[in-house]
């Protein structure tokens, strides 16, 4: 039986997700996670997409996109093919990197948007690799922390859509990261 089609909206924020084949690694280093971020760069140039937030974790990715053209699946498709082949090739091997197709939840509040930032900072956290979400090296977190965020990172529309400083984003304790004042 063909699977239904995926929805794909102009303009819609994305909360995306993929994870690897039967729950495996999809970055075997650092080396992996900076080729990940380099592809995603130049899908999100080829796309348009605006990309307020990414997280790699050892297993999964996640990805928070405003997509002003109706091109999720397209945009996806390359990113995820492309690192496909990528590591594949790095490491000798062969077969799928990612379980199946890639997941989206759709943001439509602010507030949805404000949970979904904290859940995407706070996943290696929750993960056990660090105390706090601004030392996850491999986060638009913790580059934006460090104040080293890509240039392609979509801080200034991010700071545009919600009423609140990016800036002081703080971590409220372990399991509630939350904008000040939230």
């Amino acid at each position: 039986m063909a699977r239904k089609p995926r929805e794909d909206v102009e303009g819609a924020i994305q909360h995306v997700y993929a994870r690897g084949n039967n729950r495996m690694p999809i970055f075997g280093d650092d080396r992996d996670r900076r080729t990940f971020l380099s592809l995603l760069a130049g899908v999100i140039r080829r796309t348009r997409w605006i990309c307020f937030a990414y997280c790699l974790m050892e297993n999964h990715v996640h990805l928070l996109v405003e997509t002003p053209e109706a091109n999720l699946g397209r945009g996806m498709q390359l990113l995820t093919s492309a690192y496909a082949r990528t590591f594949n090739d790095r490491h000798e091997r062969s077969g799928h990197v990612f379980q199946g197709r890639y997941g989206a939840n759709r943001v439509t509040t602010d507030e949805q948007l404000l949970m979904t930032l904290a859940y995407i900072a706070n996943n290696p956290v929750e993960a056990g690799l660090c105390d706090d979400p601004g030392q996850w090296r491999w986060s638009s977190h913790g580059a934006t922390c460090r104040a080293d965020p890509p240039p392609w990172l979509g801080l200034e529309r991010l700071q545009a859509l919600l009423p609140i400083d990016l800036w002081e984003m703080t971590p409220s304790g372990r399991d509630n990261f939350a904008p000040k004042g939230v």
